[in-house]
């Protein structure tokens, strides 16, 4: 059997849609045995780094995280077919932390983000991951959409 992705990159964001997010991205690394790398960015571009314990911010974050989302992580790490699951959380403006912390070492083939569904004012002035992503990437990006009426 020919392995298409063999490293998947997956962002999520802390909204009710990450789990989603998360499901899919783990059922494509399953069913392609590929590894599978979760990062979260807490975005400090709008405040003083200074004052900030970004290490103390972070884990108290991760541990956050892993709770809320412990059956699906559970479900990553003991699923035969993926041979690594990692999670990790970063500090900084989203789009550069992700990027050089995350996916610049990892050198996944498939990154999967979600769509947040912004309106388009908000948009405007803030940008979106996932349009960054599809942008910047030079590898396959697959954007979990927002459902009409979901996550409101």
């Amino acid at each position: 059997m020919s392995q298409y992705y063999t490293r998947v990159f997956v962002a999520i964001d802390g909204s009710p849609m990450q789990e989603e997010v998360l499901e899919k991205a783990i059922r494509v690394a399953s069913t392609n045995h590929a590894s599978i790398f979760i990062g979260h960015v807490v975005d400090t571009s709008g405040t003083d780094a200074t004052v900030i314990n970004s290490d103390e911010l972070i884990a108290s974050i991760k541990a956050r995280m892993e709770a809320n989302l412990k059956d699906i992580l559970d479900t990553a790490r003991n699923d035969e077919n993926i041979p690594e699951t990692i999670f990790e959380i970063a500090a900084g403006p989203i789009t550069d932390t992700m990027v050089e912390k995350f996916i610049k070492p990892f050198k996944p083939n498939l990154v999967i983000c979600g769509e947040r569904g912004f309106s388009s004012v908000k948009y405007m002035f803030v940008g979106s991951v996932s349009t960054y992503l599809i942008r910047a990437m030079n590898c396959d990006v697959l954007v979990v959409k927002k459902r009409e009426g979901q996550y409101a």
